[in-house]
């Protein structure tokens, strides 16, 4: 089977974001490591441009637009982290941008995104209800009248590939792993970084992990086709998406060994470990690959295993309600 993008698609990626995207830092923690029964080599992708590694496939896709679509400029959909990695993207590739986004994403989401209005070349913000309305159609219907690109969030190849960029890195600094496991929401991140370790070591098993209350790709893979769901009640908005990407799922179920699911509950504890241990702001859709380590889900003893930390952008008011046990509601906003 031919697969939408390739090891060699991502290094162009990276020669792209070269001195453009922050080369993150690995990070270990002792304590992570007796509580796994592993070896754990953190991605902080939490610490990229934006605050998530959606900066990596946002400005590999602009890159890579001609003259006229440039000028014409891009638009994209989004609960926050890929509205900012579109909005800084076209800001530092000087074209004009529309976000949509819905009502309720985390209003720290909202506010960074509308930071970039600034200036000539600022981004327009269009809201929507994600639970009536439909993003997709919205983003074409504006797409159509404004003659701008449409760049989803994760179902196109060049995205894809500048997502696979975070595997890529994570290989090269820590060696080599046993197993990879990264966070699944519409599928970019987790199929790049599969096609990049697979290509990078063909022996490495990589796993998705999604809510346990969103599991689509979980569903997908089992049977064998997309599946569709409503839209998860869960603290993971990164990870609300309703089915897996036509692209994304071919990847997903060719190169992934299997899709983890974790709680709310379980995310909750890994941002607590992340802020106590490690003194770093994870977001709960960053903690799903970490929650499945911590809390031993897959059994790893003994194994060098690379968990990328997708995001860090988290209402800092519910965070704080969050690490306290005070709010165990599954709300967005």
């Amino acid at each position: 089977m031919t697969l939408p993008i390739t090891l060699q698609d991502i290094r162009a990626a990276a020669d792209r974001l070269a001195g453009v995207a922050h080369k993150t830092p690995v990070m270990t923690s002792r304590l992570a490591d007796e509580r796994a029964g592993a070896s754990l080599f953190f991605k902080c992708e939490n610490l990229q441009r934006v605050g998530a590694f959606k900066f990596r496939g946002a400005y590999n896709a602009l890159a890579q637009f001609t003259p006229e679509q440039r000028r014409a400029g891009v638009i994209a959909f989004s609960s926050g982290n890929h509205a900012q990695a579109i909005a800084l993207a076209a800001r530092l590739l000087e074209m004009p941008s529309v976000i949509v986004m819905p009502a309720d994403a985390p209003p720290g989401k909202l506010a960074a995104t509308r930071a970039y209005q600034h200036g000539q070349h600022g981004s327009e913000v269009v809201l929507y209800d994600r639970y009536r309305e439909d993003r997709e159609a919205i983003g074409q219907r504006i797409a159509g009248e404004r003659g701008m690109t449409l760049i989803p969030p994760y179902d196109h190849p060049h995205v894809m590939a500048g997502q696979g960029t975070a595997a890529l890195e994570l290989l090269q600094q820590a060696g080599a792993l046993d197993v990879l496991l990264v966070c699944v929401g519409g599928g970019g991140l987790v199929s790049g970084s599969a096609v990049a370790a697979l290509g990078l070591q063909p022996g490495i098993s990589v796993y998705g992990v999604e809510p346990a209350a969103g599991n689509d790709v979980q569903q997908s893979v089992a049977r064998g086709e997309i599946v569709r769901i409503a839209v998860p009640e869960t603290i993971a908005d990164g990870a609300q998406t309703q089915a897996p990407g036509r692209l994304t799922f071919e990847v997903i179920r060719t190169c992934l060994r299997g899709v983890l699911t974790v709680s709310d509950a379980q995310l909750i504890d890994a941002m607590r470990f992340f802020a106590t241990q490690m003194k770093l702001v994870v977001e709960p859709t960053g903690c799903l690959a970490a929650a499945a380590a911590l809390n031993r889900v897959i059994e790893l003893r003994g194994q060098r295993v690379g968990v990328i930390i997708s995001g860090g952008n988290v209402d800092l008011a519910r965070y704080g309600r969050w690490l306290a046990g005070g709010d165990t509601s599954k709300a967005t906003a």
